[in-house]
């Protein structure tokens, strides 16, 4: 019988169970893997076996399914789209993010509970089920700038579909950091107060980078998602000019079934995949001890 850092005991796990969840981990681990094998399996393959076995193996290495979708379906075009979006939406989200979850977490003013009350009610918001009220909102604010300048100015504007990005991140951000801030000893704030540092010079040069796990979690995480996110890029920014590179992969996947291109398909596929994959597995041990940080902290 074991304790834990509280005193009180606990009951070993049993060799059974221990079994039971060794092998429900493997038959999630064997669903998760093998699709994604398969797609890159696909994408090495010719059209023509496409027709043959499912499973059978690429009678090559066909790298220029990889080749024709990043140059003929524009595929480097959607991917720069892609990069610019997430840079802008991260950079926005930390610059609001930081101070609002810092603020919330260390200091007490009128307003307080009422803000950290309405930011824990958007974690339980889909962005989904509000796609179609932003869009209203944004294309009436064109029909304003189409009729004093001339011109839209909300719609297909790279800038802000990362600002709504930002927007639909933040609740879930605010109560990452917030549950870090939280944990930190007034004592840090105190000795820069009487060195004469003021609220912005503390947070900056004194919380934040005790912070970093959690900064870096936020990032990790919010990289992830607003890379793969499709709904809110393909509802306002209908160009095809600034689509990401999920709204391109689904043009792709149109066009190629259509025309019975299926290993360029499965290549566009895999460069969506191939970045979100590479940033996980090298990073997935601070993402979730950064998770686990804020969470259990707060």
């Amino acid at each position: 019988m074991k304790k834990n850092t509280t005193g009180t005991n606990i009951k070993p796990t049993s060799k059974f169970a221990k079994v039971i969840i060794y092998i429900l981990l493997a038959l999630l681990a064997i669903s998760i893997i093998v699709p994604v094998a398969w797609v890159f399996m696909a994408s090495l393959k010719e059209n023509q076996q496409f027709y043959e076995s499912p499973w059978a193996l690429p009678n090559g290495l066909h790298f220029e399914n990889f080749v024709a979708a990043w140059q003929q379906a524009n595929m480097g075009h959607f991917m720069f789209n892609s990069l610019v979006v997430t840079a802008l939406a991260i950079t926005l989200l930390i610059v609001i993010a930081l101070p609002a979850a810092y603020v919330l977490a260390r200091f007490k003013f009128k307003g307080n509970k009422f803000w950290n009350v309405m930011f824990m009610a958007g974690l339980f918001i889909n962005v989904n089920y509000i796609v179609v009220p932003i869009f209203l909102m944004l294309s009436n604010g064109d029909n304003f700038f189409r009729r004093t300048l001339g011109r839209p100015f909300f719609l297909n504007n790279i800038f802000i579909t990362a600002l709504v990005y930002a927007s639909t991140a933040l609740p879930f951000t605010i109560y990452l950091l917030s549950g870090y801030f939280k944990s930190l000893a007034k004592d840090f704030e105190e000795a820069a107060y009487m060195d004469g540092a003021g609220y912005f010079c503390t947070m900056t040069k004194i919380i934040m980078p005790m912070a970093k796990p959690s900064i870096v979690t936020i990032i990790l995480f919010n990289f992830l998602a607003f890379w793969n996110e499709y709904i809110i890029a393909m509802t306002i920014m209908p160009d095809e000019k600034l689509s990401t590179l999920p709204v391109g992969l689904m043009n792709l996947m149109a066009a190629e079934r259509a025309s019975v291109e299926y290993g360029r398909m499965y290549a566009g596929l895999v460069l969506v995949m191939l970045p979100t994959l590479l940033v996980y597995i090298l990073l997935q041990k601070k993402l979730t001890e950064g998770m686990t940080l804020g969470g259990l902290k707060g």
